[in-house]
């Protein structure tokens, strides 16, 4: 069969099945394959939070909307949702289950009673080494991307299906993403390619079968022979250096230039604090608009912006985030409908959970345009003056 593929290491047998995630044949594939083959081992590619997404269906139902918020995690949750929208719609598209092939190979791996190995990096961790990998417009870019591609509304046929046995969902979801960001192609794709072949020949056992998304084949067998840190791969890069003093020089700087400013010229240093406070707060409020926030919500955004985005440990994002879901806390039909509501943009704004998502992200991203057109404004009139 094409969908398997057999690699020796040393000693041990490995059967790669490389699946569509969305394909009925993956999940056949799966279980044939598991009872000829009789594995010490069955890797999957997933990891103990993913397996857990799995398991247990109505996870939503415990999120506490606040605790995303105040723990910074609202970009990975909204793109969780969308990439878990995106999947289910494909498998339903196709009258499937999204992700039948992996809970395929764990019922297998019980009947059995061989070794469960969760072969992928954490998602958290590869969704981390890319927004740190990345500057302020180019993780802009990206946003709006995939947003675009996850909510293209092309029909998708049993002959695209076919096609996607050369891929996986999560890089259907970014391929076209991926050629303007050779660094997320990197991170999402290669480096997982080496993190996936370190655990899958290092699992227990002569015979091995190993259930990935069919994109990941060729990256697994050119690693399989390599000395892969696997320690490396799960770090978090931190902005050392100009990267991370900038977050703090450039608020200073303003600060120093309109205080400068005050002594040089008080008329002009006075209208640069009200072009601050006018450009921030109006563009952070913007963010609110877009998001369709409640109006106390917009006046939260509007007053705690000028303020924050001074500060590179506060985002005003946040709290108009938490004052949103204050005023319209999440039900439990929100969590219950959020496959459904996001199957459409509309949907996506009107569900409680991620319209929150929504204003916290729109309303950080339109308050840092306002920090920098403020910014530009208030230099110009510096050097006006000297």
């Amino acid at each position: 069969m094409e969908s398997i593929e057999k690699i020796n290491y040393g000693h041990k047998e490995i059967y790669l099945i490389k699946t569509a995630h969305v394909s009925k044949n993956s999940v056949d594939d799966v279980n044939r394959t598991i009872e000829e083959v009789r594995p010490d081992a069955i890797c999957i590619e997933l990891d103990s939070e993913r397996m857990d997404t799995l398991n247990n269906q109505d996870r939503w139902r415990n999120t506490d909307i606040t605790e995303v918020i105040k723990n910074k995690k609202v970009g990975y949750l909204l793109v969780s949702v969308i990439l878990s929208s995106f999947q289910k719609r494909m498998a339903a598209k196709m009258d499937t289950t999204s992700g039948g092939e992996m809970a395929a190979g764990i019922a297998k791996a019980r009947e059995l009673g061989c070794e469960l190995v969760l072969a992928d990096r954490n998602i958290k961790t590869t969704f981390a080494r890319i927004w740190h990998s990345l500057g302020f417009w180019e993780k802009g870019k990206l946003l709006s991307a995939i947003i675009m591609s996850i909510f293209d509304d092309e029909d998708i046929s049993e002959e695209d299906i076919a096609k996607l046995k050369e891929t996986d969902m999560l890089d259907v979801a970014m391929a076209e993403v991926a050629k303007n960001f050779p660094t997320v192609k990197k991170i999402l794709v290669d480096e997982r390619d080496m993190y996936l072949s370190s655990m899958i020949k290092n699992a227990k056992g002569d015979k091995i079968v190993a259930i990935i998304g069919a994109a990941h084949a060729k990256g697994i067998k050119n690693h399989i022979d390599e000395d892969i840190d696997i320690a490396k791969l799960n770090q978090i890069p931190e902005k050392k250096g100009l990267a991370a003093a900038i977050k703090w020089i450039l608020p200073l700087a303003i600060i120093i230039i309109i205080i400068a400013s005050l002594f040089i010229n008080a008329d002009v240093g006075l209208d640069q604090i009200k072009s601050w406070l006018l450009w921030t707060g109006s563009l952070s409020a913007l963010g609110a608009i877009i998001a369709f926030s409640h109006p106390l919500t917009i006046a939260v955004a509007f007053i705690v912006d000028p303020l924050t985005t001074q500060h590179p440990l506060l985002a005003g994002g946040w709290f108009a985030g938490l004052c949103e879901a204050w005023i319209r806390k999440p039900r439990v039909k929100d969590f219950e409908d959020l496959a459904k509501d996001t199957d459409s943009l509309k949907g996506f704004w009107h569900n409680r959970v991620t319209h929150i998502l929504l204003v916290v992200v729109l309303t950080n991203l339109t308050a840092s345009i306002g920090s920098i057109l403020a910014g530009i404004d208030i230099i110009k009139s510096f050097l006006g003056i000297i």
